[in-house]
């Protein structure tokens, strides 16, 4: 009977141990000169053979080649799942050991005593339980790739006996073992090996470019961004242009015991070994040079080395991690900020989109001003690049390379149904919907994706509105100032100091945006680079000039922008009627009066609005907003309401 006993704890039936649902054997009942409490022995063995052989199932379930479809199947094919049966099957080598030995010893002793068996089947009991729990959690959840990793590590057996312990580390060896060759071929060579997805980094499909900024009213993104805010705009800044394969981290297959901000390394370093390669392979020799040069040797020779050690250890993982992300970044930021001179380019982009040539759009606006005060048709974008390129004309702008790379977009309405605006709504018109593109070349367009290209539309938006209607009221002084030498008139005197309360607030704005924001965060942001050689805290700068810049230009801030731009339009509207007005009518002199009254409501409120962020520290850019706008106390004396009424007449 012992010789059967051995064979059924070997996972095979036989006469006296037989199958009783397909996995689970038992003894067979009623045998002759069997007590029942060594039949109540034999069945606690017969639990070690029924494990055994549900083990054995499981492995050539998992890595028989005849089954490679998914049907049947209780969890989905991979690398991982087959590397997990590999060192399942290792694990069990002890346990065949000593079946082997039991087999010499009854050999030799054909009287041994059952007990003898029990003794040396003793450690299996807790072994064996705690594979089963393992495969149950496994089968019931469902894992899958990395996350077979999660379950090995952090369940709660690597609390247990150093036995237990010793064992599922074997298996998280070999599984560990697929992680390493996965990340050797990612972060050396740029290649995502990764048919089953499995990996914790995945390719993804680009959705920048059609996403926009949906930045909640309440982050200010003020004074640099947090980790999760950083994640957030860093994740979004991936989508380039649909030419390049993105990726992303995996966060289904992201390992617990891995902290993100490894994850992020190994992303950042892989995606620029991959960009690196897929130049090679499409460009002449110039970019032939391995981005890690000689030190990629090195970094596969040291992940070799924590791929063989017996123990996982994070410490000694993200220490080689920082060195491979360190040498990728440097060798990035030589090519991008030094070869390919980031800060010439940044210039280019303070020029054009945040109006740094202010000559040029000041053409460009004169240009186009009757192209744009209409709702645009199918040949408004044509005709406004046409003035573009003739404003640059007009004031001399000789680099038509770096010209030719902007490109004024203007999006056409349906023009098949006349769409009638909603009550209270004004048409948009060709300056509403504005925007421009920019060509970014490579390797520029890391940095410059189409997320960030949304953010720096916005501020150009913001910054030609501020623009023309400071223009507009420039021109109006002229034509009030002729007017009113022909005709002086009470009314003459009203509109002159409406029209110069507006350009005191819009000129301070202006003076705000140039002095107090733009010049100042650019001076920063070019000092941070400078002071770097590493490309992703350039990144990282540049994501928080953006954010400071969104933030400090009010358009993250719902309540002041909102005034602002209601203060804009009221502006623009006072500057066309006094324009188009020759002689003060009773009808004019009724808008005049509602669009003072309507100024002095929203100063007003602009001021309330400063004045709360000043008292509670809040916002200090609004503060400081407030004291151009106050320099004089003049502003908070009248409580914002610039304007006396108009006189009766």
């Amino acid at each position: 009977m012992l010789h059967e006993l051995l064979f059924a704890l070997s996972g095979f039936s036989g006469d006296i141990f037989v199958d009783q649902d397909h996995l689970t054997i038992k003894v067979v009942g009623e045998l002759p000169n069997l007590s029942p409490s060594e039949e109540s022995r034999l069945n606690r063995l017969c639990l070690i053979a029924s494990q055994f052989k549900r083990f054995k199932a499981f492995i050539q379930h998992h890595t028989s080649e005849s089954h490679t479809d998914e049907e049947g199947r209780q969890l989905r094919d991979g690398l991982y799942i087959r590397a997990f049966c590999s060192g399942l099957d290792k694990a069990l080598s002890g346990y065949r050991k000593t079946l082997l030995q039991l087999e010499e010893d009854i050999l030799n002793d054909p009287t041994l005593a059952l007990g003898h068996l029990i003794c040396l089947m003793e450690p299996y009991h807790t072994l064996f339980h705690t594979l089963t729990a393992i495969l149950d959690k496994l089968e019931d959840k469902g894992h899958h790739g990395c996350q077979i990793l999660d379950l090995l590590q952090g369940g709660e057996w690597m609390n247990s006996q150093p036995q237990t312990i010793k064992m599922v580390q074997t298996i998280l060896f070999t599984c560990h073992s697929v992680l390493f060759n996965q990340l050797m071929t990612w972060l050396l060579h740029g290649l995502l090996l990764d048919k089953h997805m499995e990996f914790l980094i995945h390719k993804t499909t680009r959705a920048g470019s059609n996403q926009t900024d949906t930045t909640d009213s309440s982050d200010l993104g003020i004074g640099g961004v947090t980790g999760r805010q950083a994640k957030r705009d860093l994740l979004l800044s991936r989508a380039v242009t649909a030419q390049h394969d993105g990726y992303a981290i995996n966060a289904p297959m992201l390992p617990t015991y891995i902290p993100l901000r490894v994850a992020e390394k190994i992303l950042f370093a892989g995606e620029t070994v991959q960009m690196f390669e897929n130049k090679k392979h499409r460009t002449a020799a110039k970019y032939t040079d391995p981005v890690l040069g000689t030190n990629e040797v090195k970094f596969a020779k040291r992940l070799m080395e924590l791929k063989q050690k017996p123990v996982f250890s994070i410490q000694e993982f993200e220490i080689v991690i920082d060195e491979i992300r360190s040498c990728v970044a440097e060798h990035l930021w030589d090519l991008v900020v030094d070869e390919h001179d980031l800060v010439s380019e940044l210039v280019i982009l303070k020029d054009f989109y945040l109006l740094g040539r202010g000559e040029l759009f000041l053409a460009f606006i004169d240009q186009a001003q009757t192209i744009l005060q209409k709702p645009p048709d199918q040949t408004t974008e044509h005709y406004a690049n046409m003035a573009f390129q003739q404003a640059a004309h007009k004031v001399l702008y000789e680099d038509d390379e770096t010209l030719s790379r902007f490109h004024i977009t203007i999006p056409a309405k349906d023009t098949s149904q006349k769409a009638v605006p909603a009550a209270g709504k004004k048409a948009e018109t060709g300056w509403h919907l504005m925007g421009m593109d920019c060509v970014f070349h490579w390797p520029i367009h890391i940095i410059f994706t189409p997320a960030v290209a949304e953010r720096y539309n916005r501020l150009f938006k913001f910054l030609l509105a501020v623009k023309r209607v400071q223009l507009e009221l420039q021109q109006c002084w002229l034509h009030h100032l002729d007017r009113k030498k022909r005709l002086p008139s009470v009314d003459e005197i009203f509109v002159s100091q409406l029209r110069s309360h507006m350009s005191f607030l819009i000129d301070s704005l202006q003076y705000y945006l140039q002095v107090d924001v733009l010049d100042t965060q650019f001076s920063e942001l070019l000092s941070k680079i400078k002071s770097t050689r590493d490309f992703e805290a350039v990144r990282v700068a540049h994501d928080q000039f953006l954010a400071s810049m969104l933030a400090q230009c009010f358009l993250l801030v719902k309540p002041v922008h909102h005034c602002l731009m209601e203060l804009l339009d009221l502006c623009h509207s006072f500057a066309h009627l006094l324009l188009k007005t020759k002689v003060f009518e009773a009808r004019e002199r009724t808008h005049v009066k509602n669009q003072a009254e309507e100024f002095n409501h929203l100063s007003s409120l602009l001021f309330k609005i400063l004045s709360g962020a000043r008292v509670t520290h809040s916002n200090p850019h609004l503060s400081q907003l407030l004291l151009r706008l106050d320099f004089n106390k003049f502003y908070s004396e009248a409580e914002g309401a610039l304007i006396s009424k108009l006189p009766a007449k």
